[in-house]
């Protein structure tokens, strides 16, 4: 009897690792282009993207750049003081986009230029990224929010 509970203990253990072994590489095969990591600038200047890679870019949209195109399609540069990069995106802007303002946006690389399909705006006059501060942190251009009086 010992040898059959033994038997049935250790069929359900194997069982329960196959299981949890299989939903972790499902887990892990359905996040591999879900997964989008920040660079700021700079970081794009010193390690360029793989061609074809999907991340997060944030800065501070560059006083005088932006340009309105053709139907909903708008350009830009974001720099986080260090470097500038051109962005191109076509969609509606939110409301409170605007030069020296920060902001995210998530799309690759093309010729040299990052195609947003996702532009992220301050929501306050007081908000900014917590990845955009850090990289303007870096570059030593961040001035905190002044106080309302």
């Amino acid at each position: 009897m010992k040898s059959l509970k033994k038997k049935r203990r250790i069929q359900v253990l194997v069982v329960a690792a196959l299981a949890l072994l299989i939903s972790t590489a499902m887990i892990g095969y359905a996040m591999r282009d879900g997964i989008n990591f920040f660079r700021a600038p700079s970081q794009l200047a010193e390690n360029p993207p793989k061609p074809g890679e999907t991340f997060r870019l944030g800065g501070l949209v560059e006083t005088g750049t932006l340009t309105r195109g053709q139907g909903e399609t708008v350009t830009f540069s974001v720099t986080d003081g260090g470097a500038s990069v051109p962005v191109r995106f076509t969609g509606v802007l939110p409301d409170l986009f605007k030069e020296g303002q920060g902001m995210i946006g998530t799309g690759k690389m093309e010729d040299g230029t990052f195609v947003a399909s996702e532009i992220l705006a301050k929501h306050d006059e007081n908000y900014m990224p917590k990845e955009v501060i850090e990289a303007l942190k870096e570059q030593g251009v961040y001035e905190p929010p002044k106080p309302n009086s």
